[in-house]
């Protein structure tokens, strides 16, 4: 056998499970001597009892003796300080989930924790140290000893009650006069939260009450007329047609093809207008950006910006748009797909086409790209950011915003159509230059916010004058009586709303009667013989009335007509028809003014209405336009253009071929699909056939 030196047999020595660590540091000088290795033969007990001394508790399982079985003295309750060995091992004994007594039994009671002893009546519940435990013994076994001791106990500590006391040194008085103090500081906070719980309830519903009016005071936009929020407020929700078709058909029927898409791509950055797409080209910046022109009086001016690279791409586009191939825009949307132009007068051809999804899909995608370049101050929501539509750069975005809410109706999404129709409404509230007002009373009505059309009336009558326009001069006292039809109102405002709208009817039938006789005519029902013989409402009335309000009145009629096929809706207007044919042939002043009144107000529409026709594809609107606007020619990417065009870079001009004087270079040239004449005062968005204005701008 080969002789082991001291070091290398306390490597070796294996080490018991119960051992603690104290038994292995704890070595003796004697054992590191040379002649160790005659240990290493000894039995594991033996070798260490021979190594040096043992801890208490190895001692006491050498014995057969139990933890606290030790007689009581006078001494026995003091602390002594133990090594950091001995109490590692002494502490987990007496945490407050410690094990039941060993020795307790049904001759006599033992006490097995000398600190039972302690008076236990002062300390019922067990102490907390501040939210935690502490290494102290004494706090563990306090807690402990009142969860486990038995009821022979509370015997013996009575019994022995002055002896423990006599026999508790000071440091244990000290430390069990302060748990007292925090228990009874505890009680006091108890008590003064119980006191309290309903006052701060109050304050909470006090504090809510607060933050909910400080947001809706804090947000940016005209100064409100009421207390409620802005008449043309956007809700970012109801800008999702999603949230439209959950409402109808709920979430699983409306989600239920889109979720395994979503799990083929992620797109990083999502948008409010729009839900990016899988089919969609991955986005890179096509070089549109909107800059911040000015702010004052608490509104803030936008324009969207062309960098040199999207300058050359609307150049190419120009030049497909007159080479009148469509094949020509799309060659250019696959080396430039976020082109804002291309998609939208490709989303014309495509509609024109009967392409439907292909179409949406395309308007999509530019609103996409414009929402992707918006300045961090833009706020679609805020009323108070403005987008000049004199420029070219802007036109895009409200063309892009109508196209989509012209889908969105027609997909079945009124209420979504609605907020877009607001959102267009609020980029320039006085120019108005799509003529948004004829059209929020019909969508309004068709998503059933009776109330939101009735206050954009109160509130803007008076500086607006939108009663002087047939579609709300129809439209509200359609919205009060069909409010009046709600059976969960009160009965006193359904006769209020009922009583309005038939005031409301026959000022508008007094300010408008050539509409009458082709509302019949369009629900196809067949009016009375004293109606259509009466010469108020006569063929005269409609002859007799000016162009431009019959472009109005074709307007309202092709878009809303059908909301007055209900036959509830037409006995009422039966009723107030016979009442205004009283008025007349009373003699009522009334009549006669309205005559003035149209004679005078409806001698020439505005552009912006205009632009709005064209821009409805209405027939019989698009029919009544007058002939220097039928004769220009309309492009679909910017239809009517303002004359006052502010332009911030110019088309370069392009040579005529005639100026070369080569015949052979003339006949190549006019080969191509791009070929033009010479240009002259050609704008950013128009080609050269259609500038009639020089540019304003450098």
């Amino acid at each position: 056998m080969i002789p082991t030196t001291g070091r290398d047999f306390g490597r070796a020595a294996p080490r018991r499970r119960d051992a603690p660590a104290s038994r292995h540091r704890a070595v003796s000088a004697q054992a590191r001597r040379p002649l160790s290795f005659l240990l290493f033969l000894l039995p594991v007990s033996r070798r260490q009892r021979l190594l040096g001394p043992m801890s208490r508790r190895a001692l006491r399982r050498l014995r057969g003796e139990q933890r606290g079985q030790e007689p009581l003295g006078p001494g026995a309750l003091q602390f002594v300080l133990h090594d950091d060995d001995d109490a590692e091992e002494e502490c987990p004994q007496q945490g407050p989930g410690g094990r039941r007594a060993r020795g307790t039994g049904k001759e006599g009671v033992r006490v097995n924790n000398r600190f039972e002893l302690i008076n236990i009546e002062d300390l019922d519940e067990g102490p907390v140290v501040n939210g935690g435990r502490t290494d102290c013994p004494l706090t563990d076994t306090v807690a402990s000893g009142s969860k486990r001791r038995p009821q022979g106990g509370r015997t013996a500590t009575k019994r022995d009650g002055n002896v423990a006391d006599r026999a508790v040194p000071p440091e244990q008085s000290s430390a069990s006069g302060k748990l007292r103090k925090k228990k009874r500081k505890q009680k006091n906070k108890k008590n003064a939260a119980g006191e309290t719980s309903e006052d701060g309830l109050e304050d909470i519903g006090r504090i809510l009450e607060r933050i909910e009016d400080g947001s809706g005071s804090r947000r940016p936009g005209p100064p409100p007329l009421s207390s409620r929020k802005h008449v043309l407020y956007v809700e970012h929700r109801h800008l999702n047609p999603d949230t439209e078709l959950k409402r109808y058909f709920g979430a699983r029927a409306v989600l239920g093809e889109q979720r395994p898409r979503q799990r083929q791509r992620v797109y990083p950055k999502s948008s409010w207008l729009t839900t990016p797409k899988s089919t969609w080209p991955r986005y890179s910046k096509p070089g549109l950006s909107m800059r911040l022109l000015e702010s004052k009086k608490g509104r803030s001016c936008f324009a969207f910006e062309h960098n040199e690279e999207y300058q050359q791409t609307q150049h190419k586009f120009l030049a497909a748009v007159e080479s009148m191939e469509p094949n020509n825009i799309v060659v250019l949307l696959q080396t430039s797909p976020y082109h804002v132009d291309s998609l939208l007068q490709l989303s014309d051809a495509c509609r024109f086409q009967e392409d439907q999804e292909m179409a949406r899909d395309l308007v999509e995608r530019a609103l996409h790209s414009m929402e992707c370049a918006f300045h961090p101050l833009f706020s679609l929501t805020s009323g108070t950011c403005r987008l000049d539509y004199r420029r070219p750069e802007n036109r895009s975005f409200y063309l892009a915003l109508y196209k989509q809410m012209t889908f969105l109706e027609k997909r079945g999404c009124p209420r979504t159509a609605l907020e877009y129709c607001k959102l267009i409404l609020s980029l320039e509230p006085d120019e108005d230059p799509l003529c948004m007002l004829l059209l929020v009373d019909h969508l309004a009505l068709r998503a059933r916010s009776y109330e939101y059309l009735i206050r954009l009336f109160q509130e803007w009558e008076a500086h607006r004058n939108l009663s002087q326009l047939p579609n709300f001069a129809f439209s509200v006292p359609l919205a009060y009586f069909l409010l009046s039809q709600q059976a969960e109102l009160p009965e006193q405002e359904l006769s209020s709303a009922r009583e309005q709208a038939s005031v409301l009817v026959q000022q508008a039938l007094l300010m408008f009667p050539g509409v009458l006789m082709p509302l019949l005519e369009y629900c196809s029902v067949r009016p009375d013989a004293a109606v259509a013989s009466h010469r108020f409402f006569g063929p005269d009335a409609e002859i007799s009335q000016p162009p431009a309000l019959s472009q109005l009145v074709s307007l309202y009629l092709g878009r809303s007509h059908f909301l007055w096929k209900e036959p509830a809706t037409m006995s009422w207007l039966e009723e107030n028809v016979r009442k205004v044919l009283q008025a007349v042939d009373a003699g009522d002043p009334a009549v006669e003014a309205c005559e003035s009144r149209r004679k005078v107000l409806y001698q020439r529409a505005p552009r912006n209405i205009h632009r709005h026709v064209v821009l409805s594809e209405i027939k019989e609107a698009v029919a009544a336009l007058p002939p220097d606007v039928t004769t220009q020619s309309v492009l679909g990417f910017d239809p009517l253009p303002p004359l006052d065009t502010i332009y911030s870079y110019v088309r370069p001009e392009r040579l005529s071929p005639v100026s070369h004087g080569n015949t052979i270079a003339l006949f190549f040239r006019s080969l191509l699909p791009n070929y033009t004449m010479e240009v002259r005062g050609a704008g950013p968005g128009r080609p050269a056939a259609w500038a009639q204005a020089r540019p304003v701008g450098a």
